[in-house]
């Protein structure tokens, strides 16, 4: 991962660990639940952020499909390829 994008990435999780933080007071003090509802969203979509960011899923392929697919192990393509399938599927749910 290039440097820029880890350490914006780096920054952008440390916004979100204070976000939850926040939400775990906010429950402590029996917060109104609209409130709380509107911050789960928010760090919700920040995390869709570094998601996006990150390109975790293109890195994936550029790094570990393709070192598979050099080494010629079939088994470890097979793998590589299986968890790509599992993440994107899990994405879409």
């Amino acid at each position: 991962m290039r440097k820029d994008i880890k350490a914006s990435v780096g920054k952008r999780l440390g916004r979100i660990e204070g976000q939850v933080r926040g939400l775990s007071k906010m429950v402590e003090e029996d917060r109104y639940c609209i409130d709380i509802v509107t911050q789960i969203s928010a760090v919700r979509a920040a995390l869709r952020r570094v998601e996006e960011e990150g390109s975790w899923k293109t890195d994936h392929v550029a790094h570990c499909v393709e070192h598979a697919i050099a080494s010629g192990d079939k088994a470890d393509q097979r793998e590589k390829i299986a968890e790509l399938m599992a993440v994107i599927g899990r994405a879409e749910r």
